[in-house]
């Protein structure tokens, strides 16, 4: 078989690869499509458990001294300014909180 009939029979397929709206990849900054804010967020979990650890003062009073907070729901990120729904980036935000 020539070259010309081997690449006649080749299969060529397009991958198109999407990239979540607005997340540049210079600095990887989340963008929120619909303000355009890129500063302030908010993420709201469901079904939480809190456990706060206090011991007692001589006073009466009490002191926190530990706070332990277990999720057993879903965690959604909104936009601090607009309140929209910016789940879809929640991966990567929940990787770049140091």
């Amino acid at each position: 078989m020539n070259q010309k009939s081997e690449k006649s029979t080749e299969k060529r397929r397009k991958v198109l690869i999407s990239f979540p709206r607005k997340l540049t990849r210079a600095g990887q900054r989340i963008v929120c499509p619909e303000c355009g804010n890129d500063h302030d967020f908010f993420e709201v979990a469901q079904d939480v458990t809190i456990t706060t650890k206090y011991i007692q003062n001589p006073d009466g009073s009490f002191t926190p001294q530990s706070d332990e907070s277990t999720v057993l729901g879903d965690v959604n990120l909104y936009c601090g300014e607009c309140y929209a729904d910016l789940s879809q980036y929640y991966r990567r935000f929940a990787e770049m909180i140091f």
